[in-house]
């Protein structure tokens, strides 16, 4: 099975967006399941703001992972990330029409009463899916792209 319908699935059991993205990736960079469920758990429905999606936030968790800088001396691992980082947020804006929750899902969660009629329309439901199985994509692209990159 492939990390798009593994990361679906954890979004179909009630997981965030965010969530469901990064742990499906985060235990084969050696962080458990569970960690990586925590760690996501503050970042779906766009930070609860409409911002960033979360399947994106998620996606950007697990390349900080694997390529992000943790020696200040290493400029190399910054640049890598930011570059990735930005291919990353511009291949779903072009695959999605953006990577802003509130644009991507036509609700502001930022508005309680926006909320409301998303989740009454089930919106999330319909869309997310689609979000997070297109995010888990573009990640498993960009990292057969760096596979010998900042391992």
């Amino acid at each position: 099975m492939e990390h798009s319908e593994k990361a679906q699935e954890l979004f179909a059991c009630g997981y965030h967006c965010s969530q469901a993205v990064f742990a499906e990736f985060a235990e084969e960079m050696g962080l458990d399941k569970d960690t990586a469920l925590k760690i996501g758990g503050s970042f779906g429905g766009g930070m609860r703001k409409g911002e960033v999606c979360g399947a994106c936030t998620g996606a950007l968790m697990a390349i900080g992972l694997k390529y992000g800088q943790f020696d200040i001396a290493d400029a190399d691992s910054r640049a890598l990330t930011d570059k990735l980082t930005i291919a990353f947020l511009d291949a779903f804006a072009k695959e999605n029409g953006s990577y802003l929750c509130r644009e991507l899902l036509g609700y502001n969660f930022a508005v309680p009463e926006e909320f409301e009629a998303a989740k009454q329309a089930g919106i999330c439901k319909e869309k997310c899916p689609k979000m997070v199985a297109s995010a888990a994509k573009i990640l498993d692209k960009i990292f057969a792209e760096n596979n010998n990159s900042a391992e």
